[in-house]
């Protein structure tokens, strides 16, 4: 019977032997850990009609999601920028950032929209 799950190498040595680093990047991991995930929003507690959730509202949903990506080394963490629910995807082991949901330039871009609304017309007479 096949399996969908990659396999990956054991280190066989004992446990004081030197551990080689995973060759694949931050985005390389995620990738192939979001391509074994099936979004199931029972299982996270979230309804198909919430679009806007709030950070305590997430808060279990991702503990659960960082939970199964451990094994990945890959961390998801919210944070919250004027009003909106900031995502970071994070290498566990270098702290390097792989992706933001919104980007950093999105979020310089609402900001900028934001002090401008009503501003973008100038009308002459």
């Amino acid at each position: 019977m096949s399996s969908n799950i990659p396999e990956f190498p054991v280190n066989s040595g004992p446990a004081t032997a030197n551990i080689t680093p995973n060759p694949l990047s931050g985005r390389q991991r995620l990738d192939m850990a979001l391509a074994h995930i099936q979004p199931d929003n029972d299982a996270l507690g979230i309804s198909a009609s919430s679009s806007d959730l709030t950070m305590s509202e997430l808060a279990k949903p991702i503990d659960r999601v960082n939970a199964v990506m451990r094994s990945y080394n890959i961390q998801f963490e919210l944070s919250e920028y004027e009003g909106r629910i900031v995502t970071r995807i994070v290498d566990r082991e270098s702290q390097e950032l792989i992706r933001q949901i919104p980007s950093e330039e999105v979020l310089r871009i609402a900001e900028t929209l934001a002090q401008r609304q009503g501003r973008l017309v100038d009308w002459e007479a």
